[in-house]
């Protein structure tokens, strides 16, 4: 019987007039086609976690956390078993919020797949370099093939409503390097779906 997976899609900026909405929206809305697949869009605004602040590490406090969103936020994490994670570049890395966010929990993130959607200077590949060695201290398993948003995507789309119009997305579909959205949600739900029947 086919393994039927959730995917969380993480939307990791916070800022006023943010442009993460729209890649994540595209995302969530390409992943709802694929069978097998139940895509949900967190939104961290939605999670107004204080910096994290408690006496010990989430590893070693075995999911009993004392800080009631917390807990929610513990809970919501747990249900995925894979995540994609918009994480625009600030700097050279990622988002203090999606920082903070991760560092929050530990076991509910643990042997679950992690892919990462970017953009920024040179596409967000440095936040997204720097996501990899973070999620595998967490025992993730970062998939090998991330999306970073050409300039000529971010800039057709940011002055877009959400949901932006897909047609301008397309270039992360054609050209030499094929079709990279389905490459990167293959790899991760093909992991997915292995992780979750290994976590049983």
């Amino acid at each position: 019987m086919e393994t039927s997976v959730k995917i969380h899609i993480i939307i990791g900026s916070t800022r006023q007039g943010r442009y993460a909405d729209k890649p994540a929206r595209y995302i969530y809305d390409e992943l709802a086609k694929k069978e097998g697949v139940q895509p949900e869009l967190i939104d961290l605004r939605d999670w107004p976690l204080p910096f994290f602040d408690e006496p010990m590490g989430p590893s070693m406090l075995k999911g009993n956390y004392s800080n009631e969103l917390a807990k929610k936020w513990a809970a919501k994490v747990a249900e995925a078993d894979g995540y994609i994670m918009i994480a625009p570049e600030y700097n050279h890395g990622y988002t203090a919020v999606l920082k903070n966010a991760i560092d929050w929990v530990f076991s509910e993130w643990n042997n679950k797949p992690a892919g990462f959607v970017s953009y920024g200077s040179v596409g967000g590949s440095r936040a997204v370099e720097q996501l990899r060695q973070v999620v595998i201290e967490l025992k993730m398993l970062p998939i090998r093939h991330a999306i970073h948003l050409p300039l000529e995507v971010y800039l057709a789309t940011m002055r877009e409503q959400v949901p932006a119009n897909p047609d301008l997305f397309k270039p992360l579909r054609e050209g030499i390097f094929g079709d990279r959205v389905d490459g990167f949600f293959t790899e991760l739900v093909d992991l997915a779906k292995t992780m979750k029947s290994a976590r049983k």
